[in-house]
């Protein structure tokens, strides 16, 4: 289905939906941002700098990942997009009500549920909200409305973390834990702004979930377009995941700062992918998504080699810069492609099946990087993850021939 507009007027800003969605998206990274280091900081104290609790907090955010995304994208194709998102967000800050009187009887530990249940419901939110774009935006507008998204998570790459670590350091785990659940409340009062949800949408009859999720992989496979971006996908997670944990390594050993420099890179890349972003946004539809993806992964990738190669600190610096600015354009360019090329019904198993993709194979490339720096080398583990990344930029090569556009592949007439 072609995506429906909002309005008459061509603007993006001016769109009541994106409005609705950039205001939840806001509440929701704040609470997100302060929940992160919040309970990073607190965890940390109580159990005296104990790396393997600390570590629980990432197997909490990304294990409901594996286990919910596919569920949670088929249930998004069943389920009333609003209805969905704004019910997550309630279900939230419950959760967070749970919490605190939990942790008054003395139960600490429970914080670490917060981050689960959180992560847990975003599964099902996340695919609900990539519908709603698909339905109330003009296509020719996605691209922008994706810069849009993906410049606002920018800016909070920056303030996150300080607005994080004043609450917790000002007003303790407590107040940071209700603010979160404010966040979420704020959120779905938010998401009330929407259109209301068709009343066809989300009715799809009493078929097996796991028919439907057959159904989404046989989808996948039967469009050119999305097997290349799986493939590009788990490429790009692979150099990524290489390169994570050893940003501190890169600053200590091979340019041989302090450890405090890194967060000069993490302020360059941050700064760099809000200017990044709005550039894409600028640029609008001038650039087809898949030469954005194709173009940004290339220079990406190069970047990435550049920076395991350089001794300078000064040009490392400025690779990182370059790196940020065309980041989310990945991003921007993997998801308009996506809602581009798939059918309204069965966006919500489209997401749930590629984003798996990304995480899984950064998770397995992270658990490996330090083994392959001590084998190896620190340049020799950045220039495998640039090459992985240029490798994804050649899965992604023959989508250079084929027209991004909504219309249906050859060999897709199966039914949602």
């Amino acid at each position: 289905m072609s995506a429906k507009p909002a309005s008459s007027s061509p603007s993006l800003l001016s769109s009541r939906f994106v409005q609705v969605i950039l205001m939840s998206t806001l509440f929701l990274q704040i609470g997100i941002w302060v929940r992160n280091i919040a309970i990073l900081l607190y965890v940390k104290k109580m159990t005296h700098d104990d790396a393997f609790a600390v570590s629980l907090i990432s197997v909490a955010e990304y294990a409901p990942i594996f286990v919910f995304s596919f569920i949670g994208g088929t249930f998004a194709d069943r389920w009333r997009p609003k209805r969905t998102m704004v019910s997550c967000d309630l279900l939230s800050a419950l959760s967070i009500l749970v919490i605190l009187l939990a942790m008054a009887y003395g139960s600490w530990k429970v914080v670490f549920f917060a981050t689960f249940v959180s992560s847990i419901l975003s599964q099902f939110s996340q695919p609900a909200g990539l519908k709603l774009f698909k339905l109330h935006v003009p296509e020719q507008l996605l691209q922008k409305g994706m810069s849009a998204y993906q410049t606002l998570f920018a800016v909070f790459m920056i303030l996150g973390p300080v607005v994080g670590m004043f609450v917790y350091q000002r007003y303790g785990i407590e107040t940071a834990i209700g603010i979160m659940g404010v966040a979420f409340l704020l959120s779905a009062a938010s998401l009330a702004f929407l259109p209301r949800d068709r009343k066809d949408e989300g009715e799809r009859g009493k078929s097996q979930v796991l028919e439907d999720i057959k159904a989404g992989f046989r989808y996948i496979r039967s469009r050119p377009i999305l097997r290349k971006l799986g493939g590009g996908f788990f490429a790009v997670g692979l150099g990524f995941g290489l390169i994570q944990p050893l940003g501190i390594f890169l600053i200590t050993e091979r340019l041989g700062r302090s450890e405090a420099d890194l967060q000069w890179m993490s302020l360059i890349n941050g700064v760099a992918m809000i200017i990044g972003g709005g550039i894409a946004m600028g640029l609008g539809s001038k650039l087809s998504p898949q030469k954005l993806l194709a173009f940004s992964m290339a220079v990406v990738g190069l970047t990435v080699i550049g920076m395991g190669v350089s001794t300078h600190y000064g040009l490392t610096l400025g690779l990182q810069f370059v790196s940020g600015l065309v980041f989310p354009c990945i991003n921007i360019g993997i998801n308009t492609l996506m809602m581009k090329n798939t059918e309204e019904a069965y966006i919500g198993r489209v997401n749930g099946i590629l984003s798996p993709l990304f995480t899984g194979s950064m998770v397995i490339s992270m658990t490996l990087s330090g083994v392959l720096k001590n084998t190896l080398s620190l340049v020799t583990v950045f220039v495998l993850a640039g090459v992985f990344i240029l490798l994804g930029v050649a899965v992604l090569a023959p989508l250079m021939k084929l027209k991004a556009s909504g219309a249906p592949l050859a060999g897709t007439s199966e039914k949602a």
